[in-house]
């Protein structure tokens, strides 16, 4: 019997409703996992195990309450919850209470989720990492910054992880940890109660293992409706865009996206690259004027009341954010609004983008943890973006794939991106 902590989460939902399983005993499966390996790990910010318990026996004492009846999820430490504290990576904010759940933490409880327990994020979901090791191998980083929510997944402490991209935050680490990482389409996921980085790009996202898992979550937070899987002899079609950053990433990375193109064809897939890539070129610059501004001015309570809190790195960013003039942050608005435009009459002629998750696999514990060149851009564009797991690296650590979609067209992205895992 395959252990309850490593059960998808389709599974375990399903299990707990026909009374093979409890939400108890999955519960403790995954506190299990966490005692012996979060030492090593450290996936977690915040956790009390026996509130996780009494979470999972009121619900197996109640009726059904919803889709994600009796299921455990990791939340990201930059989500309000009532319970627990919020510490948002700093220790500014180190055991701070709000006194209230982010709304999609509510939606999930409303579901039946358990909440198992804060996982590790990045100071204010930025680039200075927690405590997080990758699973794989400790001695290297997660990425940033939905790191606790993709290593947990990843060594089986939870079967989902709350997570959240505003540049990279859920694919990169999604690639280093080896696990699924997705981020919806800009907007369509309540961002009230995160706490913001960019309020123009802050997106909600998923670590799970499974594809399956993630549509599950769209359905039992949004009502979202699963797009039918692809015809037989119907396969999609996609633009491959090595972007401009191309030569950045490591031969790994290249081999693995070249060898995954060449799946794809063999599988009857069009894979082209489209002249409309070159128009591309320069837009992460257009993105991190974007960042800069928005973090500088977001987090401006913090700067003034607690500028020595905060990291070197993350304050230098914020003095190049206060140098930026609103002209230039405007002008970049309207650029990435004509490139918007732009990119939406690209899935008129495909259905999704194939492109590098990260420069390669995961690099060796500090800081930098990596470049988030990659992922920046299709943030900005505002689609839906996911990670899937494509092969490994010579030092043995996970090496993904990222597929970008049409926006606000994540179901059936959802869809076409099963149909591409399955072949890779």
């Amino acid at each position: 019997m395959t252990p309850r902590n490593e059960l998808a989460a389709q599974e375990v939902v399903s299990l707990i409703a026909s009374g093979e399983t409890s939400a108890e005993e999955v519960t403790r499966a995954c506190l299990a996992r966490i005692e012996a390996r979060e030492p090593v790990v450290g996936a977690f910010e915040y956790l009390d195990p026996a509130y996780a318990i009494a979470q999972a026996r009121a619900l197996d004492d109640g009726p059904l309450r919803g889709p994600l009846h009796g299921l455990p999820i990791g939340v990201k430490d930059c989500f309000e919850t009532f319970d627990m504290p919020t510490g948002i990576g700093s220790e500014i904010y180190g055991g701070n209470n709000t006194g209230r759940d982010a709304a999609i933490v509510t939606l999930m409880r409303n579901a039946g989720a358990v909440i198992l327990g804060k996982t590790v994020t990045s100071e204010f979901i930025a680039f200075w990492p927690g405590k997080t090791r990758n699973p794989h191998n400790p001695e290297h980083t997660t990425g940033v910054s939905s790191m606790g929510s993709a290593a947990g997944v990843a060594d089986m402490m939870a079967p989902v992880g709350l997570a959240t991209q505003s540049g990279g935050s859920t694919v990169r680490p999604a690639a280093h940890c080896g696990v699924i990482g997705y981020k919806s389409s800009y907007g369509e996921m309540p961002t009230d109660g995160l706490m913001p980085m960019q309020a123009s790009t802050d997106t909600v996202g998923f670590m799970v293992r499974h594809i399956e898992d993630a549509v599950l979550m769209r359905k039992a937070l949004l009502g979202a409706k699963p797009a039918p899987s692809r015809p037989a002899g119907s396969p999609p079609r996609a633009a491959f865009i090595r972007t401009s950053h191309w030569e950045e990433a490591e031969p790994i990375t290249h081999e693995v996206i070249e060898r995954v193109a060449g799946k794809l064809r063999a599988a009857g897939a069009v894979v082209e690259e489209p002249a409309m890539a070159g128009r591309l070129d320069g837009f992460t610059e257009v993105a991190v004027t974007i960042q800069r501004f928005e973090f500088a001015h977001w987090r401006a309570y913090e700067w003034t009341h607690h500028r020595e809190e905060i990291s070197a790195p993350l304050r230098e960013f914020m003095e190049e954010g206060r140098k930026t003039s609103f002209e230039d942050y405007n002008q970049a608005q309207i650029t990435a609004a004509e490139m918007r435009t732009a990119f939406d009459t690209l899935f008129d002629d495909y259905d999704l983008v194939l492109t590098p998750s990260a420069a390669g696999e995961a690099l060796k514990l500090g800081y930098p943890t990596g470049s988030s060149n990659f992922n920046r851009m299709w943030s900005l564009l505002h689609g839906p973006g996911i990670n899937l797991p494509a092969g490994r690296g010579p030092q043995g650590l996970p090496v993904g794939v990222q597929l970008i979609g049409r926006k606000y067209g994540d179901d059936r992205f959802l869809a076409d991106a099963a149909w591409v895992h399955e072949r890779i």
